[in-house]
């Protein structure tokens, strides 16, 4: 049964979160159309390039994203607090960059900022909206499926209409979840290098630390939007915890745990078998809730059910 959104996404509260938006039919609409030959590797880009204009628009800290052939991955964290910082000005200046005005002249952006300023009911409705998960994937999601249709010449949805979405409940869901999406094109067998998974945030990562070394020991923060309190661990610790993860998890090769676990994986969890088995319950464990066992038997009192799927898993991974 599909689970109301508003159960798992509770407006106006901070939260973190890992969402799955797929083409239409899981048509490869983003990549090399594997039945005419037909190359839409480009369109990858216009997604990554969304993703950074939407980062500074929205009240939200993307910290890893995954942009494949057929579907993305974000994982991303809502904060409302940011949002209710903002002045009037800065509110309306947001909402006008991510729905510019048809002339997109100066004078023209300067008129539907101060009309929005003059109506405060309306700058009210736009501030929850720039905290909001469900408008932050509306205005990723329309734009590129317009964008593509006019490509094509064509009608028609490009993106199925729900996005799914899985609730982190504390920083050990978030780090895997993160790995889970970094790691995506490994397992997808694109490549077997980090450094050459293309439109991926551990990619650009690897970009920083190689353009300047201090990036490495900087403690892990998201890559995009609102500033947050740095991870329990550095940059070189996280991409150090991938590499590791990702050759247990490397479709064809046999899993096993390596004498070498890197020693961050320590602080996460106490059994290294367990910690790859969480990162791929990302995908085939968990469901709409990662976190303990207690956090979905909480979290289902709360929404009145009885249990949410993903408790027997949560409860073997500890």
């Amino acid at each position: 049964m599909t689970q109301p959104r508003s159960q798992l996404v509770p407006a106006g509260i901070p939260g973190t979160y890992h969402c799955i938006q797929r083409c239409v039919r899981r048509a490869f609409l983003c990549g090399i159309d594997r039945y005419t030959g037909q190359s839409f590797e480009h369109r990858k880009a216009w997604i990554e390039d969304r993703l950074r204009e939407l980062a500074g628009c929205f009240a939200v800290s993307i910290h890893a994203y995954a942009i494949m052939s057929n579907h993305l991955h974000l994982v991303v964290q809502i904060d409302p607090t940011a949002v209710s910082a903002w002045d009037d000005d800065e509110v309306a200046a947001r909402w006008v960059r991510l729905f510019p005005p048809r002339e997109n002249e100066d004078s023209a952006i300067a008129d539907k900022c101060a009309r929005l300023i003059a109506n405060t009911s309306r700058v009210q409705t736009i501030r929850a909206r720039l905290a909001d998960l469900s408008w932050l994937m509306r205005c990723l999601a329309e734009p590129i499926a317009r964008r593509a249709n006019r490509e094509d010449a064509c009608k028609g949805r490009f993106w199925e209409g729900r996005y799914k979405v899985q609730r982190l409940c504390d920083e050990r869901a978030l780090l895997a979840a993160m790995a889970y999406v970094d790691l995506n094109p490994i397992r997808a067998e694109i490549t077997d290098r980090l450094e050459d998974s293309a439109h991926t945030s551990v990619a650009v990562r690897i970009a920083e630390v190689h353009a300047d070394p201090q990036e490495a020991t900087a403690p892990l923060r998201p890559i995009l939007g609102v500033p947050q309190a740095p991870l329990a661990l550095s940059t070189a610790d996280y991409l150090q915890l991938l590499d590791w993860t990702g050759r247990q998890l490397h479709p064809g090769k046999r899993g096993r745990i390596a004498a070498d676990a890197p020693a961050v994986l320590r602080t996460l969890d106490a059994d290294p078998s367990r910690w790859t088995s969480r990162v791929r319950g990302i995908g085939s464990g968990y469901w709409r809730v990662v976190g303990t066992a207690k956090d979905l038997y909480a979290l289902a009192e709360a929404i009145g059910q009885r249990w949410l799927k993903g408790q027997g898993f949560a409860a073997r991974m500890g």
